[in-house]
């Protein structure tokens, strides 16, 4: 057993054929929080999205990219988050407005829609999109809506975030489950919908699958560890701003005084005062 507090399980009623997964993010949660500062409404529903693309991820079957993204018309414009197969994890929520503290779904983001982005990089042509309209109540009823109409399989989700921990819980009904037990998705989901949300936030897999599903055969997978490891990289914001040309830069420090840039889905800030910005062209490209 991983001693990460970051993990994703996924697990299999055996007799049932019935799946599942059960994520708990800690650490790599609050690093994409770090210095955010976002109203507790924004940060849960965000949460709650990086626990199901996290969820998603693991069951990639080959190398792989997966955003999720919710935008509308309401408070929050966008809502992104991306995780590769590695189990990277990154996001970030757009905020151009005021949110008040009882602010539901519905407001943050309005007539929204979900685009689905898998990437499986070089050997395709380019990425698969999935882009429907947000049908649902809260993050949870959203998600299992949309996996139940591109999977075609019965799904039950559900997701919790604070300001420390983001976790999930999903259960898939497979093809055979009605013939290998009639009652078998009835009555797991009925223990499911028993999970109390400081449970689900508390709970590692085991403990919480023990407490749901003592007289039921789980076979529970070996976990993946999740990660938020993105780290500075000035080269490729030099670049960028070389490749800007002397003029904009020039207008920028017109303006600003100075050149800040920054890199919003993986928490990365960048500032260049008016020398080191006039500097870039001074000096020859590093090249690699």
């Amino acid at each position: 057993m991983s001693n990460s507090t970051d993990l994703v399980h996924r697990f299999l009623f055996d007799d049932l054929d019935i799946r599942g997964a059960h994520v708990r993010l800690g650490s790599s949660w609050q690093a994409i929080l770090a210095g955010r500062d976002y109203p507790a409404p924004v940060s849960a529903v965000l949460g709650e999205m990086c626990a199901i693309s996290t969820l998603i991820a693991a069951n990639l079957k080959q190398a792989g990219r997966l955003t999720f993204q919710l935008s509308g018309d309401g408070l929050v414009p966008m809502l992104v988050v991306d995780c590769n197969s590695a189990l990277n994890l990154r996001g970030y929520a757009a905020l151009e407005a005021t949110v008040p503290a009882n602010a539901d779904l519905s407001a943050l983001l309005g007539n929204g829609r979900l685009l689905m982005t898998l990437d499986l990089g070089q050997g395709q042509a380019k990425p698969f999109q999935s882009y429907v309209a947000i049908e649902g109540k809260d993050t949870s009823e959203v998600f299992a809506t949309y996996l139940e109409r591109s999977e075609q399989c019965e799904t039950w989700l559900m997701l919790v975030a604070d300001d420390q921990v983001a976790a999930g819980f999903f259960l898939q009904k497979l093809p055979d489950a009605d013939r290998r037990d009639a009652d078998g998705w009835s009555r797991i989901t009925q223990l499911a919908q028993t999970i109390k949300r400081e449970e689900l936030l508390g709970l590692d897999a085991e403990r919480l699958l023990t407490r749901l599903f003592h007289e039921e055969t789980v076979r529970l997978f070996e976990p993946g560890n999740v990660t938020h490891h993105f780290p500075p990289d000035p080269d490729k914001i030099t670049a960028m701003l070389r490749s800007l040309g002397r003029e904009e830069i020039e207008r920028i420090l017109a303006e600003h005084g100075e050149v800040q840039v920054s890199d919003d889905l993986s928490n990365n800030h960048y500032r260049f005062s008016a020398d080191e910005a006039r500097r870039l062209f001074d000096e020859p490209p590093t090249l690699h």
